[in-house]
């Protein structure tokens, strides 16, 4: 099933590691995002770095469902990624992307589906979300916009 990549991209006024500093702060993404609501680093991590454990908290309307995901990606300050990870599965990659651009740094969001048809159909009916790609679509442009509104606070 897997589909192409979905990707947002933002200028934002700040620097890459003061970006950087930002994305990989899991627990706080809930602050950026419409459907994450944070979450703790678990199974010994305290921080982002390739192989480290996150357990988040999602939620959509009235729908709400726990997540899994290990940090793939930790480039600092270019590169951050982690798996979304489900029945030891990886169903998606999210992936922070910065670069440095005259006026501060761009953010690429991305998302990439390695869901197979089946794995789709249980992701619908744990969060209400018929079509997860135009969806995560519009809650990375909220999120890469929040993230600006922090960064520039």
């Amino acid at each position: 099933m897997s589909t192409a990549p979905v990707s947002v991209s933002r200028d934002v006024s700040a620097t890459p590691e003061e970006v950087w500093k930002l994305v990989t702060d899991l627990p706080r993404m809930g602050e950026w995002s419409p459907e994450n609501r944070g979450g703790t680093w678990v199974k010994g991590a305290t921080g982002a770095a390739v192989g480290a454990h996150f357990a988040g908290k999602n939620k959509n309307g009235k729908k709400s469902w726990n997540t899994k995901v290990v940090v793939n990606a930790c480039d600092e300050p270019r590169k951050f990624s982690f798996a979304l990870t489900v029945m030891g599965a990886n169903w998606c990659d999210w992936i922070f992307e910065i670069e440095p651009i005259a006026s501060g740094s761009r953010v690429t969001h991305s998302w990439v589906d390695h869901r197979k048809t089946w794995q789709d159909k249980l992701g619908k009916l744990v969060s209400g979300v018929s079509d997860r790609a135009s969806h995560n679509k519009a809650n990375m442009e909220v999120t890469l916009e929040q993230l600006a509104q922090a960064l520039n606070a």
